[in-house]
């Protein structure tokens, strides 16, 4: 197992996936719970709510996004649309994250001085489990990309997995076997976004 350093560094979008992953997938799953359960969250709140959709299930997110976009997209884009979404669909699984409105309310009536902060609060605190997720998974030696077609896809996700309606779609994140590296990215120098006073 890497160390965190070092997985945070190795953390990256990786869009080449397979489904001949490295560890078992009962693996998979006792770390998004383990991530699930110690993620830290404002107040407690503890807001966020994740499904793991694998083999059929996986696909069937991905026909979603791609029936959807259909609608949408014009045919002379549509065939790298459709190119997009079969790289998706070759990974393992797919993991949802939600927001539980509800827990958010009921926190806000519990701390009225503070309500208008846990809608942005609880958003950051989903943002933190999909970075744990993400960096355990990459430490397992899985790839790993996240992407957002929320809110197009809400109505027919709750549909599909059955979530509550109070669940509002945050993020998907795809994972599978790494068949190739991530992409060099550029970085803006640190120096000009960390300033220190000593």
């Amino acid at each position: 197992m890497k160390c965190f350093k070092e997985a945070v560094v190795n953390r990256r979008s990786v869009y080449a996936l397979g489904k001949n992953i490295p560890v078992l997938e009962s693996e998979v799953i006792a770390a998004v719970e383990r991530m699930t359960k110690e993620a830290p969250s404002p107040f407690n709140i503890q807001s966020a709510r994740v499904v793991i959709a694998m083999n059929e299930h996986h696909e069937n997110v991905w026909n979603i996004v791609e029936d959807t976009l259909k609608n949408i997209v014009s045919v002379a884009q549509f065939k790298e649309t459709e190119k997009k979404m079969q790289g998706f669909k070759n990974a393992y699984g797919t993991i949802l994250f939600f927001e539980d409105n509800a827990t958010v309310e009921m926190t806000q009536g519990k701390f009225p001085q503070y309500a208008m902060n846990f809608p942005t609060w609880a958003a950051q605190a989903n943002g933190m489990l999909q970075f744990a997720i993400w960096t355990q998974l990459e430490a397992m030696g899985l790839g790993v990309n996240i992407q957002h077609y929320n809110p197009l896809i809400d109505d027919r996700i709750r549909e599909c997995f059955k979530t509550p309606e109070g669940w509002s779609l945050v993020a998907q994140m795809v994972f599978g076997e790494m068949l190739e590296p991530a992409a060099p990215i550029v970085k803006i120098p640190v120096n000009e976004r960390v300033k220190i006073f000593a």
